[in-house]
């Protein structure tokens, strides 16, 4: 019996030891390849992907943008929660060749965008759609491009406050549609020329364009100046200019200084003779690696009517990387003079949507959050 089950176990030795030698010669599978990361696509095939979320809840103790004549658009309403921002932006911008850039948003702030662009005020918006050309120094776009003017934008997660400047608001365009082309003349000037189709305007139908020159400086990584000029018509006729200016000093890593000064000018047979000078003024402070505080305060002169005058506090607060939680607190007062002259921003205080005007000064407080991203 022992000498068969040693028999039995050699006949299976045998039979299963070629299999063996053949499985310790033959060469290991190959390791599945890895998976590339979303953020190495996109840069070999040249795109860039950036988005914006942004929402917030905010008390006035009146209507500031009342029947659309106010001095507020993108926080206008009163004891409202609202989506303010979701955008998502693509781009593919070689340094030379041909490119394209995207911008489509939804929320509020496209519904303010519609309605300056003459549209139904819908809740989606094309903020910026264009194609873009570089060689060497110059680069040249076309199609629907935000304004140089200003030094806030309408992008929320961009800004260091929640409300909207006054210069924003009721002196400086939001976008044009047109031709721009940006020289580099040196490694800290570039100097921007344009043809557009007036302000916030797609189409125009009454044929006269808007020339923009602009030009940027910069001195370092301490001190910017941005200067950008618009000349032309508007519909029915109505010449518009603006002159605008924008300073920013980086006194150090955590304290910056902007000062943003314009000069505006409208007249035609509707408007009569508009002439408006303001300025706004700006300190941003980082207190500490999640903290931060921004002041602005402005002043508008309206020639010969009067003046209105705001103010400012907003801190922010940045639990996580890209997302920033804002507490704002804003004043705003108008002349008596502007208060009770015939332009219709005097409509801006009211304390319901009847229109009824009961005081010349606004309180607002705002909560805000606000979420960013950019691949790769």
């Amino acid at each position: 019996m022992r000498n068969t089950t040693r028999a039995i176990a050699a006949a299976v030795i045998v039979a299963i030891a070629p299999r063996l030698v053949l499985a310790a010669d033959a060469p290991a599978a190959p390791a599945a390849p890895p998976v590339p990361a979303l953020s190495d696509l996109l840069t070999g095939w040249g795109l860039t992907v950036s988005g914006d979320l942004a929402a917030s809840y905010y008390h006035s103790n009146g209507y500031p943008n009342a029947d659309n004549d106010g001095w507020r658009a993108f926080d206008g309403n009163h004891d409202s929660f609202q989506l303010d921002e979701a955008g998502l932006q693509v781009g593919y911008q070689p340094k030379s060749g041909v490119g394209g850039y995207v911008d489509v948003i939804a929320g509020t702030d496209a519904q303010v965008l519609s309605g300056a662009e003459g549209g139904n005020g819908d809740s989606v918006d094309v903020r910026q759609a264009y194609l873009q050309y570089a060689a060497g120094p110059l680069t040249v776009i076309a199609g629907k491009y935000v304004t140089l003017a200003g030094a806030e934008v309408i992008n929320p997660s961009q800004n260091t406050n929640f409300s909207r400047s006054l210069l924003f608001q009721v002196l400086e365009p939001l976008d044009h549609t047109g031709v721009r082309a940006t020289y580099a003349a040196t490694d800290s000037l570039n100097i921007i020329v344009g043809v557009n189709n007036g302000w916030n305007s797609t189409n125009t139908d009454f044929g006269s364009k808007t020339g923009e020159f602009g030009a940027t400086l910069a001195i370092g990584k301490m001190f910017s100046l941005a200067a950008t000029g618009y000349f032309g018509k508007i519909a029915d006729g109505e010449d518009l200019s603006l002159m605008d200016f924008v300073g920013t000093y980086n006194v150090t890593s955590q304290l910056s200084l902007v000062l943003n000064a314009d000069a505006y000018q409208l007249s035609g047979e509707n408007s009569g003779h508009v002439h408006v000078n303001g300025f706004a003024a700006y300190v941003n402070y980082a207190i500490s690696d999640p903290f931060r505080v921004s002041v602005r305060t402005e002043y508008l002169n309206y020639l010969d009517a009067g003046h209105a005058v705001e103010g400012t506090l907003t801190f922010g607060y940045s639990p996580v990387k890209n997302f920033e939680v804002r507490a704002e607190l804003r004043y705003d007062k108008l002349s008596e003079g502007l208060f009770n002259s015939g332009f219709s921003y005097t409509r801006a205080f009211t304390n319901d949507e009847d229109g009824e005007i009961l005081a010349n000064n606004n309180t607002e407080f705002a909560l805000q959050g606000v979420y960013k991203f950019s691949l790769p």
